[in-house]
């Protein structure tokens, strides 16, 4: 058995790319499952372009790549019992906030019950070890600022996606309240930003995209006209929005670190931590 194993859901988009960076020059084994909803795959190449260029990034070949759904639990299953993995780190999900308000049926299927089938598989292949990738929408209005770990969740999410990351921490919470030897953690971030130093991958939506950053990239090389600037009346200092901006590597470091701990410390049960910058930054300041 190999006990360094790792299934990586959703590696091929922006999040999930480069935290696969850090999980292969950490010396662990990789398997992907990716259903390429939002990734780019090149004539004649057989796996998605992003994980071709951390492939050759970090010098190691994942062990497998599945072009699959993961609520195609046949599939999963089919995985599952091929591989036997000591762990799941779960980026898979739709995560446009606007997106979300028009298709919020597509956004409950893909990321709740997709969430759910893994989850099924898993423990029914005794893989009981969870990273989940949430998100900082799952607080809703904050209560207090800066918001920590204690802040409660749900309280007024905003829209269907960060409805769907608060849902399926809920589930997580009572799975493993329900069923000992459950280890799980959940990170919750707001706005990662940049990319790998190699400058090989990065955040390059299809479509227009729905983050600030990557809009100032496409108009910065004129792929987009201008920089639309909502709202000027925020209680801040220039009147637009605040935000907190996490490099992406810092990101994919912390979720390095939070499996390393799953698998080598004492850990048990519901976890979860708040990855930021710890400094906003508003629109006009980006």
């Amino acid at each position: 058995m190999n006990n360094n194993l790792i299934l990586v859901t959703g590696a091929a988009g922006y999040v999930g790319s480069h935290c696969l960076v850090e999980l292969l020059n950490n010396g662990y084994d990789v398997v992907v499952i990716d259903n390429c909803s939002n990734s780019i795959q090149l004539n004649g190449k057989n796996m998605p372009e992003s994980l071709i260029r951390v492939q050759s990034i970090t010098g190691r070949k994942l062990v497998n790549f599945y072009q699959e759904d993961i609520n195609n639990v046949t599939k999963l299953e089919e995985i599952f019992t091929k591989h036997r993995f000591v762990a799941v780190m779960h980026f898979a999900a739709l995560k446009a906030v606007g997106e979300s308000c028009k298709i919020p049926l597509d956004y409950y299927h893909n990321n709740v019950s997709g969430t759910i089938t893994l989850l099924e598989v898993m423990r029914k292949y005794g893989v009981k070890k969870f990273i989940f990738s949430s998100s900082a929408t799952v607080y809703g209005h904050p209560d207090y600022l800066p918001i920590d770990e204690n802040h409660r969740t749900g309280n007024g999410c905003t829209n269907p996606y960060g409805r769907t990351k608060y849902f399926i921490e809920e589930i997580l919470k009572d799975l493993c309240a329900s069923e000992k030897g459950w280890c799980v953690a959940s990170l919750r971030y707001f706005n990662p930003v940049g990319a790998h130093e190699s400058g090989e991958i990065g955040e390059d939506p299809q479509g227009i995209p729905n983050n600030l950053m990557p809009y100032i990239s496409q108009v910065a090389v004129r792929r987009q006209p201008f920089l639309k600037v909502f709202g000027n009346d925020f209680k801040t200092a220039d009147g637009t929005g605040v935000r907190d901006y996490i490099h992406i590597m810092d990101l994919a470091a912390g979720h390095s670190i939070t499996l390393e701990n799953i698998l080598k410390k004492d850990w048990s049960g519901w976890n979860v931590y708040n990855f930021g910058a710890g400094t906003g930054y508003s629109v006009l300041d980006v």
